[in-house]
C-alpha cells in the first residue's frame, strides 16, 4: 500500500512554523508562547535599525571625541613647548645665559605673575566695600605702612650696601613678604578679619620693595655687547607674559572664591624666593663699584645734586609718570563708583583704562627695545607734554575716551620714561657708579608713586578736582625737571 503524500509545509512565517533557533536571540517579544513566531513587518524591524543607527553614531562621536582630545592634547603640548623654547631664547640671546641675567629674567617673570595673581584676587573684595568706608581704611592703612616707606625709602640704597652679600636675601625676603601676605590674606577673606587691608597694603609696599632691591642686580649681570636699556627693555617684555599667565591662573580660581586665586599667589611667591636666593653670586659683588655722592650719609638732596645734569633732569620728569600712576591706580579705583561714565558700568570703565595703561606700558617696552630712538631726554620732554595735556582734557571733557587717553599716555610714559632714564645712566654714569646710580634712582622713584596714590585717595572724589591736582603736580615735575638743569655738578662720565 502506497504511503500518502504529506502536505506541504505552511509558508515561511506563517502563525505554527518553529522559530528558527539561531533567530530567537533577535526575536524578544515577538516570540509565542509556544516557540512559533509571528511574522515581521517594517514597523516591528524599524525600532532595531533606529537602535542600531544611533548606536553607529555614537561609536562614530567617542571615536572622534577621543581623536579631537589627542589632537589638542597634543597641540597645546607643541605650543606649549615652542613657547618655552622662545621664552628661553629670548631670555638667553646676547649672553644673557652666561652672565646670570637669564636668572633675573625668569625670576621678574614670576615676580609678575604673582603681582597679577593678588591683584586679580583683591579686584573685588578690598576695592567692593562701601566707597566711603574703604577709602578711609586704605587711607588709614597707607599712612600706618607707606609713610615710613616714603620716610625711609632714600635710605634703603645705603641700607642695601652695608649688606652688600645679602641682597638676594633681600629679593628673596620681598618675595617671601608677600607669599606669606597672600596666604593671611586668604584667610582674612573667609572670616572677614581687620587683617585684610593691613596685609593687602602690605603686600604692596613689599612689591615696591621689589623693585628697589632688583633695580641694582640688572648692571651687575649685564651682558658685554648689551646697553642696560635693552635689558630692562627684555625684563618687562617677559613681565608682561608674567602679568597675562598669573592674571588667567587667577581668573580661573577666583570663580571657586577669590582665596583661592590667593593661595594660587602664594604659590607663585614661593617659587619666585626659591629663584631670587639662586641668581648668580654676582648679584651680591660690588667690587669697583663706588658712591656718586659725598659720604655713605649723603641727604638726598646731595645725592640728587651729585647725579649728571641730563640724568637728574630725566629723573625729575620720570617723577611725574610715576605720581600719575600711583594717582590713577588709586583714584579711578574709588571714582568709578561715585562718578561713572553715563549708558557705561564703572568696572567696564575702569577695566578699559586699566587695558589702555597696560597697552602703552608694553609698547613703551617694545619701543624701548628699538635700535635707534631720539635722544632720551627729548622722548622724556615729549611724555611729560603728553601726559600734561591728557590728564587737562580729563579736567575740562570728562569722559570714557578722555580717560583711555590718560590710561595708554601714562602707561607709555611710566615705561618708556624709565628706559629713557637707564639710556642716560648708561651714557653718563661711569661703571663703577652705574650700580649706585641706578639703585638710588628706583628708589626715589617707587617714593613718587606712594605719593601719588596718597594723594589720590586723600583728594574728594570729583574728576575735576582731582585730575587737575595731578595735573598740577605733573607741572610741577616738569618744573623741577627744568630747573635742575640749571645747577648741579656732573659726574666722571663712563670712560672715568
Amino acid at each position: 500500500m502506497a504511503r500518502p503524500t504529506p502536505p506541504p509545509p505552511p509558508p515561511r512565517g506563517w502563525r505554527g512554523d518553529p522559530a528558527p533557533r539561531h533567530d530567537d536571540r533577535h526575536l524578544g517579544d515577538d516570540t509565542v508562547a509556544d516557540g512559533t513566531y509571528d511574522e515581521w513587518t517594517d514597523e516591528d524591524t524599524e525600532p532595531l535599525a533606529r537602535r542600531e543607527r544611533m548606536r553607529t553614531v555614537g561609536r562614530a562621536l567617542r571615536r572622534g571625541a577621543r581623536a579631537t582630545g589627542r589632537g589638542t592634547a597634543r597641540a597645546i603640548g607643541q605650543g606649549t613647548r615652542a613657547g618655552a623654547r622662545r621664552y628661553q631664547a629670548f631670555a638667553q640671546a646676547d649672553g644673557a645665559d652666561a652672565s646670570g641675567l637669564a636668572r633675573l629674567i625668569q625670576l621678574h617673570t614670576v615676580n609678575v605673575a604673582g603681582d597679577a595673581a593678588l591683584t586679580v584676587s583683591l579686584a573685588g573684595t578690598v576695592f567692593a566695600l562701601p566707597t566711603d568706608e574703604a577709602r578711609s581704611k586704605v587711607a588709614l592703612f597707607l599712612a600706618l605702612t607707606m609713610a615710613p616707606f616714603v620716610l625711609l625709602a632714600p635710605l634703603i640704597g645705603p641700607l642695601l650696601d652695608r649688606f652688600r652679600h645679602g641682597r638676594r636675601w633681600a629679593i628673596g625676603t620681598t618675595l617671601a613678604t608677600r607669599a606669606f601676605l597672600s596666604w593671611v590674606l586668604a584667610g582674612a577673606l573667609v572670616t572677614n578679619s581687620a587683617w585684610l587691608f593691613p596685609a593687602a597694603l602690605g603686600a604692596l609696599v613689599a612689591s615696591k620693595s621689589y623693585a628697589v632691591t632688583r633695580a641694582a642686580a640688572v648692571p651687575r649681570l649685564l651682558p658685554d655687547g648689551i646697553t642696560l636699556v635693552k635689558a630692562n627693555a627684555r625684563v618687562n617684555i617677559v613681565g608682561l607674559l608674567g602679568m597675562i599667565a598669573g592674571g588667567a591662573i587667577a581668573g580661573a580660581l577666583a570663580k571657586i572664591g577669590p582665596e583661592w586665586s590667593l593661595r594660587a599667589a602664594f604659590l607663585i611667591y614661593v617659587v619666585g624666593t626659591v629663584l631670587a636666593i639662586r641668581l648668580p653670586a654676582r648679584v651680591d659683588s660690588d667690587r669697583g663699584e663706588a658712591d656718586f655722592a659725598e659720604g655713605e650719609s649723603a641727604t638726598p638732596a646731595r645725592r640728587m645734586r651729585a647725579l649728571p645734569v641730563l640724568v637728574r633732569y630725566v629723573l625729575w620728569v620720570c617723577t611725574g609718570a610715576r605720581m600719575l600712576s600711583g594717582f590713577l591706580t588709586l583714584f579711578m579705583a574709588f571714582l568709578m563708583r561715585v562718578h561713572p561714565i553715563a549708558g557705561m558700568s564703572g568696572s567696564l570703565v575702569l577695566g578699559l583704562v586699566a587695558g589702555a595703561a597696560g597697552l602703552g606700558n608694553a609698547s613703551g617696552s617694545f619701543i624701548g627695545n628699538r635700535r635707534h630712538l631720539p635722544p632720551p631726554e627729548v622722548i622724556a620732554t615729549v611724555l611729560i607734554a603728553l601726559a600734561g595735556a591728557a590728564t587737562l582734557a580729563v579736567t575740562f571733557f570728562y569722559s570714557v575716551w578722555t580717560l583711555v587717553a590718560v590710561g595708554l599716555i601714562a602707561g607709555l610714559f611710566s615705561q618708556l620714561g624709565k628706559l629713557s632714564l637707564d639710556a642716560l645712566i648708561q651714557r653718563e654714569v661711569a661703571d663703577r657708579q652705574r650700580a649706585r646710580v641706578f639703585a638710588w634712582s628706583e628708589t626715589l622713584l617707587q617714593t613718587f608713586w606712594v605719593v601719588g596714590g596718597a594723594v589720590g585717595i586723600a583728594i574728594p572724589l570729583n574728576p575735576t578736582l582731582g585730575f587737575g591736582v595731578i595735573t598740577g603736580l605733573v607741572a610741577v615735575a616738569l618744573l623741577a625737571a627744568l630747573r635742575s638743569r640749571a645747577t648741579g655738578t656732573r659726574l666722571p662720565g663712563p670712560a672715568g
